[in-house]
């Protein structure tokens, strides 16, 4: 099977365009490389000289073992390169040092974070989502595509842009925040907030109404929107899965459970929409050449989102930690867009180390590590729409922490640069097989 440079297969089903794309044939998605190759992407996240502190120091175990094994990040990079090929992976995921990618012997493609809503969320630290509403938002995202994304409109090797990195855009690990409610909780005269209040003062008309479904006492819209804080009448379940089931029921029993749920999706599919289109345009407009790859998704977002996303995004990108994939892959997939799992992992108790922090699962050893990455790589390349799977991550993290106490043993490496043998083992065998897997798989009816 004759490859191309960047490892994609080159059997001339695709015309060569100088750079990624992406494309369908037979119902089966493929991203196509610089050459024409047909290309997935196979990626590991944080390859990086420096991926860790240990938190509130500046010790990073990982860079002074390199240090003494290679002399310097020259060489380091030489050699992470050449065995990352040598695993058959081809793509630099997040994080990683984009030097990486041409310091070996055959080039990797590279994918790049610009975090252009995230960014601007830092400008306004009241806000949990960024205020999309904002006129000071399409500017900021413009002038930020500009300066991180304009560098790289002539690069090959560029696999493509990831807006941000898992924003909250519904109930999830980390709260049982709305949207809408987030946005009615802004100061008042913010943007956000009259957006939102407008989009419940139409629906509802009179505040009569609206203080019937949403169990609220207030005498008029204008004391509404001056109101310093609103509480939400339910706290829903995060979507898709068991919970979103779950919450479906209650929405059958309750109407007005299910007036909230109508209100919270709506208003989450115009701030998506509106993000997504702002972002998307103002990377295009000074990088046509690439591909958007998404704001990799943390968790399945309401469905509103998901079709905004679809709208307006070349490639739809989540993290996605289980043991399989495949009813993750179905949600987003749903949108007709091709898919990429930007994160994924699993934690071996064998190592030393006390993964008392961090996603995704945790098993015995490496042995039960390198049969968990087969299972769930196989699932994933059989669903149609996926595109390529990102491991986190390169190096274990160190024993003490990194910088929010996460001390968990995700690395292909360890933290002193030695091999894990039986993960990277299984990893070359599906990344070289990947394509053949991917062929063979059934397209979603």
């Amino acid at each position: 099977m004759h490859r191309t440079s960047w490892g994609g297969i080159a059997d001339e089903r695709f015309a060569a365009t100088g750079f990624f794309r992406v494309d369908e044939q037979d119902g089966v998605w493929w991203l196509v490389d610089p050459d024409g190759g047909r290309f997935l992407s196979k990626g590991v996240n944080n390859v990086r000289f420096d991926p860790d502190n240990i938190r509130d120091t500046e010790h990073a175990p990982y860079r002074e073992a390199c240090t003494r094994k290679y002399g310097d990040r020259y060489a380091w990079r030489e050699a992470a390169a050449d065995r990352l090929r040598g695993w058959h992976f081809n793509t630099l995921g997040c994080w990683s040092d984009e030097h990486v990618a041409g310091a070996g012997a055959q080039p990797l493609a590279y994918a790049r974070t610009v975090d252009l809503g995230a960014s601007f969320h830092l400008h306004r630290p009241d806000a949990v989502f960024p205020d999309v509403f904002d006129p000071a938002f399409a500017a900021h995202v413009a002038d930020r595509a500009r300066s991180h994304c304009a560098p790289h409109r002539n690069a090959a090797g560029l696999l493509g842009t990831f807006i941000d990195n898992e924003l909250h855009w519904s109930t999830d690990w980390r709260g049982g925040d709305e949207l809408l409610t987030l946005f009615m909780n802004l100061p008042p005269r913010r943007p956000g907030r009259i957006a939102a209040l407008e989009m419940l003062q139409a629906h509802y008309r009179d505040i009569g109404n609206f203080n019937a479904a949403w169990r609220q006492n207030a005498k008029s819209w204008d004391e509404l929107g001056h109101r310093p804080q609103l509480r939400p009448p339910f706290v829903r379940l995060p979507p898709g899965g068991a919970s979103g089931a779950r919450e479906a029921t209650a929405n059958r029993q309750d109407p007005l459970r299910a007036a909230f749920a109508s209100d919270c999706d709506a208003f989450a599919s115009v701030v998506a929409d509106r993000y997504f289109e702002l972002c998307v345009s103002a990377i295009k407009a000074v990088d046509p050449h690439h591909l958007v790859i998404g704001s990799r998704f943390g968790a399945p977002p309401l469905p509103g989102v998901i079709a905004a996303a679809a709208r307006h995004l070349d490639v739809i990108s989540f993290n996605c930690y289980g043991f399989d994939p495949a009813e993750t892959i179905a949600i987003f997939a749903s949108a007709g867009r091709p898919c990429l799992i930007t994160e994924f992992s699993f934690r071996g108790d064998d190592a030393g180390l006390p993964n008392s922090r961090g996603g995704g699962p945790r098993v015995a050893g490496q042995r039960e590590r390198a049969t968990a990455f087969e299972a769930y790589v196989s699932a994933a390349l059989r669903q149609p729409s996926i595109v390529g799977y990102h491991w986190f991550e390169h190096a274990d993290q160190p024993a003490a922490g990194r910088f929010d106490g996460e001390d968990s043993n995700y690395g292909v490496v360890t933290i002193a640069d030695e091999v894990y043998a039986e993960l990277t083992s299984a990893m070359t065998r599906i990344n070289q097989h990947a394509e053949a897997l991917h062929t063979a798989g059934t397209p979603v009816a």
